[in-house]
């Protein structure tokens, strides 16, 4: 028996259409050197035809992809409404990635016309020479020196270079929206990290990003009256959806641009009332070490802040509630899952401040309705549910990749390697965890970087948590490193607070009433920042060969 439902499919044009009319008075804020400029709503949907005329003036159709090349503003919303809209599929090009990297990502993406901010033309114009496909570039601002924008526009396979506000100005405010595509067609993608290999292309669906944005809506309870401060790069990782959440709830945006660092930050969120945000560990733990030592700054609108990317120290979650009364929810997820699979909402029965309220608020999250997931042992089989049962986690949903993209130009080996990232249509994350028996998910560590010590696994994960709790320590990446008699043993790296001077000898110490006694590393080094992924992940392997080469001054204690 059939229903007798509609059939309308779930497109990113809805989400453009209802937000900029139903919420066309909410905001975007981009945050600029004189302060914040804004827009509403309304005015973004109108800059959204004019884009989309204009790019069909430069000939895109069907699934070309689009690229930006951009930081968090008010032009790089305009773009993820428009291209999927327009029913072109938008490429945000990660513009922290190293050189090789970032061209190896535009040109397996493909895009025809790119979208690139002033403040990062320079760099762009030195790698657009290796982009052959690209025919168009759009400036978005006007602080580009003419040997630059020369550079450009003279590039061989480049037809034409346009100012953004130019040529907007040029197109009409509305664009006939098409309704008749496939929601399961291509709106958007992005790359992994490409911490192992080349960073493999993960392509959005309308539909999965459509269902997307309500989960997360939904998890977050994102409503009309916040001004959420989106830190999350719109390269990364699909922005985390908050582009299209933006659209659903009418939350209005604060886009930081360029200006990343905890002073400017403060300042956002201070003069425009910012309610709530999204980022990684390492940008709010500088925004707190900044507030800590600076206590006219006044964030009292904030109640709370979004922290994915790498897990989050507890003592960091207890510092922001404590001192700042903000509370820290965790996320996990992935590029390849949209990227939210899961929300450390704490339940209801939890009291706050129990114990077992932080163990809820430490663990990576609550599963979103929609996504399904599994623990497999090293044995190949499924573990329950226990809270206990350690594995592999697997995942699958709605919103979840099934596979990698290809252009047909990969190795055997690179496809092989990608397939390998599946197992029976679930996606194989690479993280190591548990599950307990209301669906709550605990990470102990990535399966690459979990320390195989005597045939015992060791967390690094924990060990780093419980490192940053000490009230000197401001980073702490623990990795394994090779040993003759047990395989693997953890080097703990920490960064100190400035003045501070706590011994490797203390910090074990410190370390021996929280872990087993075996888990505490013998091998220390003091460095002056652990080194950080294009993501602001710490890059563990880059650790790992600092001290393969000797580069780490390391001293072994216990």
């Amino acid at each position: 028996m059939k229903s007798t439902m509609q059939t309308t499919p779930l497109l990113i044009s809805q989400l453009l259409r209802y937000g900029t009319t139903v919420h066309r008075d909410s905001t975007v804020s981009t945050w600029t050197a004189d302060g914040a400029r804004t827009s509403t709503y309304a005015e973004v949907g109108q800059d959204a035809a004019r884009l989309a005329n204009a790019l069909r003036g430069m000939g895109i159709t069907d699934d070309q992809r689009v690229g930006t090349f951009m930081w968090n503003n008010t032009e790089h919303l305009v773009a993820y409404l428009a291209v999927p809209s327009m029913g072109a599929v938008l490429h945000a090009i990660n513009i922290r990635l190293f050189p090789e990297q970032l061209i190896y990502t535009a040109v397996h993406g493909g895009s025809k016309v790119v979208i690139v901010d002033d403040s990062l033309a320079e760099p762009f114009s030195k790698v657009l020479p290796k982009l052959p496909a690209i025919r168009h570039v759009i400036i978005n601002g006007d602080a580009v020196s003419d040997e630059v924008r020369t550079a450009i526009a003279q590039t061989e396979h480049v037809e034409s270079v346009r100012g953004w506000r130019e040529l907007l100005d040029e197109q009409q405010d509305t664009f006939d929206w098409p309704e008749d595509l496939d929601e399961n067609c291509a709106s958007s993608m992005c790359y992994t990290s490409g911490t192992t290999g080349n960073p493999k292309g993960v392509v959005y669906s309308h539909r999965s990003n459509y269902l997307h944005a309500t989960g997360v809506v939904s998890g977050l309870a994102m409503r009309q009256a916040e001004n959420f401060l989106v830190v999350v790069p719109l390269f990364h990782a699909n922005a985390w959806g908050y582009p299209y959440c933006a659209m659903v709830s009418g939350a209005s945006l604060v886009m930081p641009d360029k200006y990343l660092q905890p002073e400017p930050l403060a300042q956002m969120m201070e003069q425009l009332k910012v309610t709530t945000g999204a980022g990684v560990p390492t940008v709010w733990n500088a925004l707190l070490q900044y507030l800590d030592e600076h206590e006219d700054a006044d964030v009292s609108s904030c109640r709370m802040l979004m922290v994915g990317g790498s897990a989050v120290p507890l003592s960091l979650m207890r510092a922001f509630q404590e001192r700042h009364g903000i509370e820290i929810i965790q996320g996990w997820g992935m590029t390849e899952t949209s990227p939210v699979g899961s929300l450390a909402v704490p339940p209801g029965h939890a009291e706050e401040g129990s114990d077992e309220y932080w163990r809820y608020r430490a663990a990576a999250g609550r599963l979103l309705c929609g996504v399904e997931a599994r623990i497999i042992g090293p044995d190949g089989d499924e573990k329950p549910w226990d809270g206990e049962s350690v594995g592999e986690v697997e995942v699958r949903g709605p919103w979840v990749t099934g596979a990698y993209y290809s252009n047909g130009t990969e190795s055997d080996q690179q496809l092989d390697d990608a397939a390998a990232k599946f197992d029976d249509g679930w996606l194989r994350t690479g993280d190591v965890g548990l599950l307990t028996h209301d669906g709550f998910l605990v990470l102990t560590d990535r399966s690459k970087d979990v320390i195989k010590s005597g045939g015992e696994w060791i967390s690094s994960v924990d060990l780093e948590n419980h490192l940053m709790g000490h009230p000197d320590v401001v980073e702490a990446s623990v990795v394994g490193v090779p040993d003759d008699k047990w395989d693997e043993r953890p080097l703990a790296a920490v960064v100190l607070r400035s003045g501070a001077s706590p011994s490797a000898d203390e910090l074990r110490e410190f370390l021996s009433d929280k872990v087993a006694k075996w888990q505490l590393p013998e091998h220390w080094t003091f460095i002056d920042e652990v080194p950080k992924t294009s993501v602001g992940k710490f890059d563990k392997k880059v650790l790992r060969q600092r001290y393969a080469d000797g580069d780490l001054e390391v001293s072994t204690v216990g």
